[in-house]
């Protein structure tokens, strides 16, 4: 949606951390943003978009779940995957820097099940990062 000057936008207040704040400093350089506001609004674009993509999701899929979490959280991990064994295919489980850690979950069936446990993952803050890629 494309606003003239004369339209009032919403404003919308968001607390954020020092380390997303310097990420997006870092992503509105890098990328050309005008400022902070341009750079967040991208993002939900981003978001929104990859979300009616997942909420278009229907019979039975293949897809590839990304997580990435501190190791601390293994326990948090390993209780979502217990409730999806049947969609899980595959698991695996890397650490990829320091404290991090990286699931990659290939998973098989019904769509709505692969929209929960993405969801489940998504919800849950102690994860740092959730991409579902669908094949």
């Amino acid at each position: 949606m494309f606003l003239n000057n004369n339209e009032h936008m919403p404003i919308v207040s968001i607390s954020l951390n020092d380390e997303i704040l310097k990420q997006i400093d870092n992503l509105q350089k890098s990328l050309g943003f005008s400022g902070r506001s341009d750079a967040i609004r991208a993002g939900i674009r981003s978001f929104v978009s990859e979300e009616k993509q997942k909420e278009d999701l229907s019979g039975n899929v293949n897809a590839i779940l990304l997580v990435v979490h501190n190791d601390e959280y293994d326990n948090q991990v390993t209780g979502i995957k217990h409730s999806y064994e049947d969609l899980i295919t595959t698991h695996l489980h890397s650490k990829i820097e320091g404290d991090k850690c990286m699931e990659l979950f290939m998973l098989k069936g019904e769509a709505n099940l692969v929209t929960d446990i993405t969801k489940d993952f998504q919800t849950n803050k102690k994860m740092d990062t959730v991409k579902l890629v669908t094949l």
